[in-house]
């Protein structure tokens, strides 16, 4: 399939409580990940199916989420196809480094979705 949902982040406003709830819900193995100095982001590994992944909210005082991201074979082109198509770019390019791209975007009925290109 083209462009496939290939990670699920959990943006949280209390990453202990979250890894609680999760850990004991389903049979995830969650890793933590160093992200820089005092920054960790704590991979989510489901076995089969598309894993994902934990960290603190980045977006002060938004309520905690899940965000879905699409692989695509070119990450500036999608992100800015994704902005002439009426879409709104609310995190631009990022290198994850060491592992590939991403961006944020939103829709034009406000639903966010990010973009991943890997390396």
């Amino acid at each position: 399939m083209a462009n496939p949902f290939v990670h699920v982040e959990l943006n949280t406003t209390d990453v202990a409580k979250a890894k609680a709830f999760y850990g004991k819900l389903f049979d995830w193995k969650l890793e933590e990940v160093p992200m820089g100095p005092g920054a960790t982001y704590t991979m989510i590994q489901v076995g089969e199916g598309t894993g994902g992944g934990l960290l603190k909210q980045p977006v002060p005082g938004a309520p905690s989420s899940w965000l879905a991201y699409v692989l695509v074979d070119d990450i500036r082109a999608a992100t800015e196809k994704a902005r002439v198509l009426g879409g709104t770019v609310v995190k631009d390019v990022t290198e994850v480094p060491g592992a590939g791209w991403f961006s944020v975007i939103v829709d034009p009925t406000g639903a966010a979705l990010g973009l991943w290109k890997s390396r």
